[in-house]
This record gives C-alpha cells, structure tokens and sequence, in this order.
C-alpha cells in the first residue's frame, strides 16, 4: 500500500472514532497497522534476501 491509502485510513477511522467516542479505540487501530506494515516490509526484505542468495548459489 502507499502511503496517502495508510493516511486516507486513518482519517476515515479518525473521523468514525471522533463520532462514536471511541478515542483509544482508534490509537491501538493506529499502533497495531503501524506494527503490521513494519512486520510485512521486514519479511519482504527477507524474502528478498534469501532470493537473492538462492538466485546467486545456482549460477
């Protein structure tokens, strides 16, 4: 994803939350999909080295 889909997320999510008094409900939202996108580009960065690896034991 890139980053105005994360920032037009949160806005939307911020904007129910404000509504519906659910503050906290919205920053554990927020820490979780912070913690998310850093798990998944962190095992991209794995998978690309081990590609990497792989594609240079076979030359």
């Amino acid at each position: 994803m890139s980053n105005w889909l994360y920032t037009l997320y949160a806005v939307i999510l911020g904007i129910v939350a404000m509504f519906t008094g659910e503050i906290v409900t919205f920053f554990m939202l927020g820490v979780i999909l912070i913690a998310l996108n850093n798990i998944n580009s962190t095992l991209k960065k794995i998978y690309l080295q081990n590609n990497e690896r792989s594609n240079n034991e076979d030359k």
